[in-house]
């Protein structure tokens, strides 16, 4: 997450939905707003455009991407135009 307000991924960015063991982690994990929904793990892994960026009370940035159903939460999305990190902020590590 960046500055209150200011999309992470403007409208138009190459996005890549985290990999499937990341979004089961999110979801066990995220207690608040806009859960993920069961269909939307099947796109793992999924690139995108971003299509509409929105911003919760308090500055969650929540994303609608081109072909990819559901909003998504900005820790459950990456750039798709950079190398995958291993491991980075935002992400959830899977712990053995």
């Amino acid at each position: 997450m960046g500055v209150l307000y200011k999309a992470t991924f403007p409208k138009g960015s190459k996005v890549r939905v985290i990999s499937r063991g990341a979004l089961e982690i999110f979801a066990r994990n995220w207690n608040y707003h806009h859960k993920l929904e069961a269909e939307q793990m099947k796109f793992a892994g999924a690139a995108a455009i971003v299509k509409e960026v929105s911003f919760y009370h308090g500055g969650d940035q929540l994303y609608v991407l081109e072909g990819v159903p559901g909003i998504w939460s900005e820790p459950c999305i990456e750039s798709a135009t950079q190398p995958q990190p291993c491991v980075g902020p935002n992400r959830f590590s899977v712990e053995h």
